[in-house]
């Protein structure tokens, strides 16, 4: 049996990323992970479609300074934040529409409450690093 290929490096960044407070989908995932790479292509493929969401694809083996203590267990794992505060934290089935979902709830409700303090400390590792 043959191991995935390795995962490409996140894309360029999307036009939200010109704007601090922009809405960011951050999908943690391994490049042994066979169910990543099935769904990369789809994550890009949305990154597309919602040019006002940046899009950020983290291997937590690679970049492990940006998960931090963080115990990824089911991957994918995404995150969601709004620009300030990450608001979603978890294991998400690798469906285009379920993250499409996912988002346009919680830009429908802006007031909501925040993921915790380990999802907000990855949030703004990712932040930092992929702002530069």
């Amino acid at each position: 049996m043959s191991s995935p290929a390795a995962l490409p490096p996140s894309s360029p960044p999307s036009p939200a990323a010109a704007t601090p407070g922009g809405w960011w989908a951050v999908c943690l995932c391994a490049a042994w992970c066979g169910t990543c790479g099935i769904y990369r292509p789809l994550f890009d493929e949305l990154a597309r479609a919602h040019p006002d969401v940046r899009f950020e694809w983290v291997d937590i083996e690679d970049e492990s300074d940006l998960a931090g203590d963080l115990d990824v267990e089911t991957f994918p794992t995404l995150l969601i934040a709004d620009g300030q505060r990450a608001l979603f934290l978890g294991p998400l089935l690798p469906q285009a529409p379920v993250l499409a979902r996912l988002l346009a709830s919680l830009q429908a409700a802006p007031g909501s409450a925040g993921a915790g303090s380990e999802a907000q400390g990855v949030f703004e590792r990712v932040r930092a690093a992929r702002s530069r």
